[in-house]
């Protein structure tokens, strides 16, 4: 199979240029024109600014090229695989690749208490108003530790992480804002990461190219273009974990004959969904998928996706392997299949095409004050 993910520069290594900058340990390369932009300022401060959803190409259909983050555009990368907060914001957050952290997709199939989860809910998938007990004790499988944990423990700096569902969350995009202009006022080398949801969820409900959507885009191109005017002596970076693309859903229980293969329902993503086949059945549930839905997604075995190196290169965590199941299915249109359990939306994310895979790198450096 082919690998769109260019794995040597990807939020993976986005995150190995921090380490690096206060002096940890890498377990991958770190991106170059980062590096470069670190090496040539020395900045006090590095600020890094997640915008959920926030894909190269929706990005460049929103704001005109005279818009403060078009004006800063250093790059399109991709995205970790697959396209969806739960791998790539871990990714960034760890500064390692999904196949090594086991935050794999939006759901994930725990083999030591055989059940699917919603990672995110620690919850049973089709139950995310209750917590999953069993998965809280072996939830120490997935990597927790971040970069920066690291760097407040390594004493090589000081690093905080503003986010909406911490133990302190902030209430509104203007209070995250404000919190970066306070913590950058300290002493001494910072890096703070901060994380906004949007605007991915009203991209689910209304579509990435709704007026709603250009809307908080526009916004947030102006919120920055303020903040760059209040920062000194930052490197301020944005970036996205992954795109969006409008799709037409198509429903798995309209199709009997692929869930009777089944022994359970898909997991990790609607778009980019692990399937488990019955014994002696795996050739069939092939061959029919193939026939309903050749057309918009490619399908793998899983022993293929190992070989890829889809998920990244590393260690493997001991969750992974058991969480391909015995098939990926990977959108490569606008088709979106959803199984039991899953939510439809009118737009959604984690398959193979550009508007999900794509995203910006957005860099400038805010100079010290005379």
């Amino acid at each position: 199979m082919k690998v769109k993910n260019d794995y040597t520069k990807t939020l993976t290594n986005v995150a190995a240029s921090v380490q690096k900058y206060f002096d940890l340990p890498q377990k991958h390369n770190s991106y170059h024109p980062f590096d470069s932009m670190l090496e040539k300022y020395r900045p006090e401060n590095v600020v890094i600014i997640l915008f959920d959803g926030l894909g190269a190409n929706i990005l460049s259909r929103a704001l005109p090229e005279n818009s403060f983050l078009r004006q800063n555009l250093r790059e399109v990368l991709t995205t970790v695989f697959p396209a969806t907060t739960a791998a790539a914001t871990s990714s960034i957050r760890t500064g390692l690749n999904p196949v090594e952290h086991g935050w794999i997709g939006w759901t994930s199939y725990i083999e030591p208490i055989d059940k699917i989860i919603t990672l995110f809910l620690n919850s049973e998938k089709c139950h995310d108003d209750e917590i999953c007990q069993e998965f809280l004790g072996v939830k120490k499988l997935l990597v927790s530790e971040t970069v920066t944990d690291q760097i407040n423990q390594s004493g090589h700096g000081k690093s905080l992480e503003i986010t909406s569902f911490s133990d302190d969350p902030y209430d509104d995009l203007d209070d995250m804002l404000s919190r970066i202009k306070n913590e950058v006022k300290g002493p001494g080398k910072k890096y703070i990461y901060a994380y906004d949801p949007e605007p991915d969820g009203t991209m689910h409900e209304k579509g990435p190219d709704s007026p709603e959507v250009r809307a908080l885009i526009k916004e947030r191109d102006r919120k920055i273009s303020k903040l760059a005017t209040e920062l000194h002596d930052t490197l301020l970076v944005v970036i996205a974990d992954h795109g969006h693309i409008k799709n037409r859903t198509v429903f798995l229980e309209d199709y009997p004959e692929l869930l009777r293969l089944m022994t359970r329902t898909t997991s990790i993503d609607q778009r980019a969904a692990a399937f488990k086949i019955k014994s002696g059945q795996k050739d069939e549930f092939e061959k029919l998928f193939n026939e309903r839905f050749g057309n918009f997604y490619n399908l793998y075995r899983s022993s293929e996706v190992v070989k890829s190196h889809l998920f990244g290169n590393g260690e493997e965590n001991p969750l992974f392997r058991p969480a391909l199941g015995d098939f990926l299915a990977v959108a490569v249109s606008d088709v979106t299949i959803t199984a039991p359990g899953d939510e439809p939306h009118v737009s959604s994310h984690a398959g193979y095409t550009d508007d999900e895979v794509l995203i910006p790198f957005i860099a400038k450096y805010l100079p010290r004050r005379s």
